[in-house]
Parts: structure tokens; sequence; C-alpha cells
């Protein structure tokens, strides 16, 4: 929903305006604002996207204060390519990327021949191929990096690729032979990487947290600040925990560089 306009409320200096996807990051954002945030006298206009982009170019141009739906490879790649000067405040929780079939029980079902559907953007598709690497279906090229393409498949041990946007490519499980589905996607999809994935991302050491992120020059705003801390809390992390099973894991504290 791209919906813009203050909101009711909007221009009360204590309310933040925070761009979010609708899932898991609206989700939580509504949690605190239902049961945290009141109390700390804070308020919340949670604006939802269902893009990767918007979110990013409204917290540039002040359209919203804040953002909470990407991870940091993407912000640095989104940055450098558009000039713009978001930085992260505080992870908040990972969306463990995960390899489903429809057609397969098990990872050995999967090679040459089939059909896997990956996400598009750089750094998603990146990601997907090294989860592929790392669990032996296709061999990319020493040193191929976060931002890796089909073009550093070294061996792609028969496998054939379809590139879709990220959100499309749940949809293409019926079309595949398996995808590689973001975390957030495939809980929209009712898809949990910890149950259903062939093989899914492990949280621990993982660069792929999603965060709080604000314009540069803002991350010292008591909102923000505020905020930041309601994320991170005991009752944010029970939230995730209870709600998400294991299909959205909490990662607190500071963004690594």
């Amino acid at each position: 929903m791209i919906g813009y306009g203050l909101g009711q409320g909007g221009e009360d200096e204590q309310t933040l305006r925070i761009a979010a996807s609708p899932t898991p990051h609206a989700e939580i954002l509504e949690y605190v604002e239902k049961h945290l945030a009141e109390k700390e006298g804070l308020k919340l206009d949670i604006r939802r996207f269902n893009d990767y982009v918007v979110p990013n170019t409204a917290t540039e141009s002040g359209e919203v204060d804040a953002n909470f739906f990407q991870h940091k490879p993407y912000l640095d790649d989104f940055n450098e390519k558009q000039h713009t000067h978001i930085r992260p405040v505080v992870n908040v929780e990972l969306e463990p990327l995960g390899l489903y079939s429809r057609k397969e029980e098990s990872l050995g079902g999967i090679g040459s021949g089939d059909t896997v559907a990956v996400p598009n953007d750089s750094t998603n598709e990146g990601r997907a191929l090294h989860l592929l690497d790392e669990h032996g279906l296709i061999g990319l090229k020493p040193g191929a990096g976060p931002e890796a393409t089909l073009g550093d498949i070294a061996d792609a041990r028969g496998l054939e690729f379809k590139e879709l946007e990220a959100a499309a490519v749940p949809r293409a499980l019926d079309d595949v032979d398996a995808a590689v589905v973001n975390g957030n996607y495939a809980v929209d999809a009712g898809l949990n990487p910890a149950s259903d994935a062939l093989v899914a991302e492990k949280a621990e050491g993982n660069p792929y947290a999603n965060f709080l992120a604000v314009k540069d020059g803002k991350q010292d705003d008591p909102r923000i600040r505020k905020l930041a801390e309601l994320l991170n809390s005991p009752q944010v992390k029970k939230f995730i925990e209870d709600k998400y099973q294991g299909a959205i894991e909490p990662v607190f504290g500071p963004v690594g560089s």
C-alpha cells in the first residue's frame, strides 16, 4: 500500500512515521504501537509498502522518519547506487532464506534438469546462490561475493534458473522444481523455513538481520532511540518467537559494519 499524507496525529512531534513491509515488519511495529509505545509517550504512524525501493526514498526525502524492512547488504548496495544516506539504527529480526519445493521432499531430489526460482535483486540473488552453493547444489566461482549473480556460477550441475522479483518467487512454486524464498514472503505464503524448507539459513553470524533505519543525522532523535529500545525489548522478543514459530527469529543489538 503506497499511500501518503501525514495521517491522523502525523503533525504531532511525538509521532514517528515509519515505512515498513507488511510481514513481519509492520506486524512487529503494530505490536509495539498497541502494547508498548503509549506508556513511553510515543506514537507510531505505520505505512506499509510492498516494494524495496520507496521505503528508502521516502526516508531520504523526509516523507517518513524511519523504515524497517531491509538488511545491511541491501542497504549498502542501495545507498551506493541511489546516492542516498540511509543508516541502520538497531537490528530487530532475521528472516531466514529457504529453499522450498512442492515436488520434492528432500534436498537430494533436486538435481540436473530441474529449474530453481531465485530473487532477482542483487543482494537477495547473491544470498540465494550462496545458500545453494553451501549445500552443494551449485558451485560458485572462487571469490564470488555477497552480490553474486548467475554469471558467478562455475558449475550449475545441470540446474536451470528463473529470476523473479522476490515477492513473486513463492507464487512460482507450482511452476518450478524448487524456489529460494525470502523469509517474509515465505510467511505470507504460509511457509515456515524452520519446518517447510529443504534447507534454510542459520541465524548465528548471519549478516542479513533486518533493522530500523533512518536518514543520516536522525540516529539520535529521542523518538528513534525510544523506538529502538522497544524493538529490542523482551516483550518484542517473545512476540516474535510466539507468533512466527521460527519463521522469523529475533536478532537484537547493534548493526555490524
